[in-house]
């Protein structure tokens, strides 16, 4: 006998459905309706998320109690083994490496599983991937560093914002589609590095300086404008410092742009320079000692990320973000808001720090 085919409840069914459930049990759990109404979590978080603007009842992790019920407790994270936190980052290895290793730590600290995802600049829009990633029923939020530069970032945004999801952004910075405010972020205060950078060379004796970075990295914006405060704070006038884009050190136009930097150094004097990142720092330096420059008498060079900067000869002198710590905030953060979605919203931002080594030093005396 052919059995009649599986109908998936409509809307105002499904409604009825969840409101009788949670009147007659007191709570009601996601895994448990994604079952019985064969929808997806997501769409039931979303349904939730609705009933709860309503007044309806009180979402809680891993489903919702009755309006009236027993107000839950609120502790820093959920109890072990009760979920699975989604990553998506650009990449698995270099700089997330150590930002992954923090997540990890965390996340293992608490018993809670990461699934965890790499995606390229290349992938222009994120949805599908994160669609993929977040059809795992036992996913309680999302950490995630969009490709800020994608044609399709503001459709990504606008995906997140409807998704009624716990998201925190991972050294990105974003505002809901909505109600336009920030979503939760753990960050870098890539500002603050750059200034710790220019100060730094300033103490040391020099005035002509200059900043190198990647067009196509959306830290630069924040090295730019860090950079630009301590020139103005360091009274440097714009004929004593300069800002030059490099071509990522895997492109073809990478020697050119180099040679184009050192070119610069050269005709104008300039004794320092500010570089993001290691690997285009390296090249730098290489290059500039091809040229007959020395480093640092001729040319201090500080890098940027401090990934590799120690094992090159001379060690760079580098400024260091918190990496490890910044995985470890963010799946803090996201682990107290699904605890708590009522709390305020956070955006940390961690300072970095400076590495002084043997690539910077006062700049030769004249004669």
């Amino acid at each position: 006998m052919t059995q009649p085919p599986v109908t998936t409840p409509l809307p105002a069914n499904r409604r009825s459905r969840i409101l009788a459930a949670l009147e007659r049990d007191g709570s009601v759990r996601v895994s448990e309706l994604t079952v019985e109404l064969g929808v997806s979590a997501m769409t039931l978080r979303r349904d939730l998320a609705q009933y709860e603007k309503e007044g309806l009842l009180r979402r809680v992790h891993g489903g919702a109690i009755a309006i009236d019920g027993p107000k839950p407790s609120a502790p820093s994270a959920p109890a072990a083994s009760e979920g699975t936190i989604a990553v998506l980052v650009p990449s698995l290895d270099y700089y997330w490496a150590d930002v992954i290793r923090g997540m990890e730590a965390e996340a293992e600290r608490h018993g809670i599983r990461l699934l965890l995802r790499g995606v390229t600049y290349e992938v222009e829009d994120e949805r599908p991937v994160l669609q993929r990633l977040l059809k795992d029923e036992s996913v309680l939020g999302l950490i995630f560093a969009p490709n800020v530069f994608g044609p399709h970032f503001a459709d990504v945004i606008e995906w997140l914002t409807t998704s009624d999801l716990p998201v925190v952004l991972v050294e990105r910075d974003a505002v809901r589609s909505d109600t336009h405010t920030p979503f939760e972020s753990a960050t870098t205060d890539h500002a603050r590095g750059a200034m710790l950078a220019a100060h730094h060379l300033a103490e040391l004796g020099h005035r002509k300086v200059g900043l190198v970075t990647s067009r196509l990295s959306p830290t630069s914006r924040k090295i730019a404008a860090g950079w630009a405060k301590a020139c103005e704070e360091l009274g440097l006038t714009k004929a004593e410092h300069f800002e030059q884009f490099i071509s990522d050190h895997r492109s073809p136009e990478f020697h050119t742009t180099i040679a184009a930097i050192i070119d610069t150094v050269i005709t104008s004097g300039t004794t320092a320079l500010l570089v993001h990142s290691d690997p285009e720092a390296i090249g730098v330096v290489e290059h500039a000692l091809a040229r007959g420059l020395t480093v640092p008498d001729d040319l201090s060079v500080i890098a940027y990320d401090d990934e590799v900067a120690q094992l090159y000869n001379p060690a760079l002198t580098a400024i260091s973000p918190a990496r490890a710590h910044i995985g470890r905030t963010a799946v803090d953060l996201l682990l107290r808001r699904v605890n708590d979605p009522a709390r305020p919203l956070h955006r940390i931002s961690l300072s970095p720090q400076l590495n002084v080594r043997e690539s910077t030093a006062p700049p030769r005396a004249p004669g």
